[in-house]
């Protein structure tokens, strides 16, 4: 069995005709562009969930198409391994994979369409708006289940890049993990790691992935501790401090996080004091444990799951009051 074998499962997949694709983004049309992911280019297109064919604008079913960017080796692995994956996956905090596309030279996958796009532009963006404290323990709840679904399958998955942008919403902000170019199987057996040249992106690495190399599902706990602390502060993971030098994320707000007195220089100023407290100050918690240095002293997705739905129960029954003055954060520039 060779690797296109095992990766295409025509009873799972619709395998699409180029040109079907191309009517349905209306020829990749600029209009169409909704960003860029891990190997390509994305677009939104509409095709007819009945015959699989292309459809009117808002006619039919909404779609994503990625096309691969990089006809070189290393985009060709990406976009077989993303069907590799995604293939074999079904959970409702995973992006769903429609279909693919490999006639000629095009490489494309089809994925359903998310409405609120990615977590980055939700959050980070300059004409971002206010993203509340409700919705983004639940955004970070949807994340922290998919990505346990991940480690928690017989032969394990390490996503290997897991950031705001891989993180994608539906209209409802129901979190979906996406983009799954970089997975790779975790340690089984007896094996404590596997080894990896360096890949994913700047600011969430886990320290021990920098320094040796080795993979372990607590690689991509540590990232999504970086994800976390970006919902937290409404901050990039790589930041530019006010002395001009750039800085990680982490290193700046960690000193804050494990100060209680101090965490609420840190919080997103549009939060404002529209949240509870002792709730920030759990969620600060979970951060500083996804970071911890040592890798076998981080949680398990699973307890970060259950860390957040504790939160999210408190908040179900607590009128958002924070009980804090306002004042200006400090260190990074907003």
């Amino acid at each position: 069995m060779n690797k296109k074998d095992e990766v295409f499962h025509p009873y799972r997949l619709h395998c699409f005709c180029y040109d079907v694709l191309k009517d349905a983004t209306n020829r990749f049309s600029g209009n169409n562009f909704i960003g860029e992911g891990g190997f390509g280019d994305v677009y939104r297109g509409w095709i007819s969930y009945r015959t699989m064919n292309a459809a009117r604008p808002k006619s039919g079913l909404a779609i994503a198409v990625k096309r691969l960017r990089d006809k070189g080796p290393q985009g060709q692995d990406e976009w077989l391994n993303e069907l590799r994956f995604l293939s074999k996956l079904n959970h409702p905090n995973i992006v769903k994979l429609i279909g693919y596309c490999s006639n000629n030279e095009h490489r494309i996958v089809v994925y359903e369409f998310m409405a609120k796009g990615c977590l980055e532009d939700q959050l980070l963006r300059e004409k971002r708006r206010k993203v509340s404290w409700r919705r983004r323990v639940k955004i970070a709840i949807g994340a922290a289940r998919g990505l346990d679904h991940l480690h928690s399958q017989s032969k394990p998955v390490i996503h290997r890049d897991v950031k705001t942008s891989n993180i994608l919403l539906t209209s409802h902000f129901d979190a979906k993990i996406s983009d799954f170019g970089l997975a790779k199987f975790g340690p089984q057996g007896d094996q404590s790691h596997v080894s990896s040249r360096l890949l994913g992106t700047t600011g969430y690495f886990a320290p021990e992935y920098i320094a040796t190399g080795h993979l372990t599902l607590k690689t991509d706990v540590y990232s999504f501790g970086v994800v976390l602390l970006e919902i937290f502060t409404g901050s990039r993971a790589i930041r530019k401090h006010t002395n001009g030098a750039a800085v990680t994320l982490v290193q700046w707000a960690e000193p804050y996080l494990k100060d209680k007195v101090k965490l609420h220089h840190v919080m997103d100023r549009k939060l404002k004091r529209n949240f509870p407290m002792q709730e920030a100050q759990k969620f600060a918690e979970i951060i500083v444990k996804c970071l911890h240095l040592d890798p076998t002293s981080r949680p398990t997705m699973a307890e970060v799951v259950a860390r957040l739905e504790e939160i999210q129960s408190a908040s179900n029954h607590n009128q958002p009051n924070s009980g804090i003055s306002r004042h200006p954060r400090r260190g990074l520039q907003s």
